[in-house]
């Protein structure tokens, strides 16, 4: 299982940027829906590692969070209210949210196998960091390939040239975020075990 601690960076300077949060995320699938623990700070329980690795990217590109993964047992069964929640891996996700907030890529796995966790933390760090480098050009023509579009529909709906797309994804990492993302769920997986 894996317990994620989101906290808002630079909250004292900033809008509360929870309630949004908690709003865009509320469909996902989670075992336990994100919830505000504290101030500034959010916590959901996730089952599957490629939605871990999908919450963790998409958050590391709105660039106003560090977040935290911890994976391992939770004590069962798991109570109606998220942050109520209990066991190894909601302490390694405290543990690693308060690691993310100075990492590179601002995130951090920790977890019941060291080894494990250390492995996941280190692919999920490289894809957050190319992934939080990413132009605003970079970010349309990525997004417009997440929903599905070919390279030709992209440039049409970006009003540029295919080639323009073309460049735009390859100095983005799109073509090696996939493996990234990939490696990064099967080193989640392994940590969990």
């Amino acid at each position: 299982m894996f317990v994620l601690t989101v906290d808002q960076r630079g909250s004292r300077r900033d809008v509360d940027r929870v309630a949004q949060l908690l709003t865009e995320f509320a469909h996902r699938d989670l075992v336990r829906p994100f919830q505000r623990t504290a101030g500034d700070e959010v916590q959901a329980v996730v089952a599957d590692p490629a939605t871990v690795v999908d919450l963790a990217l998409d958050l590391v590109g709105r660039e106003h969070w560090s977040i935290g993964i911890g994976a391992g047992p939770v004590e069962e069964p798991l109570p109606a209210e998220t942050r109520a929640g209990r066991g190894p891996a909601f302490e390694s996700a405290r543990v690693a949210v308060d690691r993310a907030k100075n990492a590179p890529g601002r995130v951090a796995v920790e977890g019941s196998d060291p080894d494990g966790a250390t492995d996941a933390d280190t692919a999920l760090t490289l894809v957050a960091i190319l992934v939080a480098r990413r132009t605003e050009e970079g970010r349309e023509a990525v997004e417009q390939m997440r929903h599905g579009s070919t390279q030709t529909e992209a440039a049409r709906a970006l009003g540029i040239s295919k080639q323009a797309v073309s460049q735009r994804l390859s100095t983005a990492g799109w073509h090696v975020e996939g493996a990234g993302r990939r490696l990064a769920e099967r080193l989640l997986r392994k940590a969990d075990t």
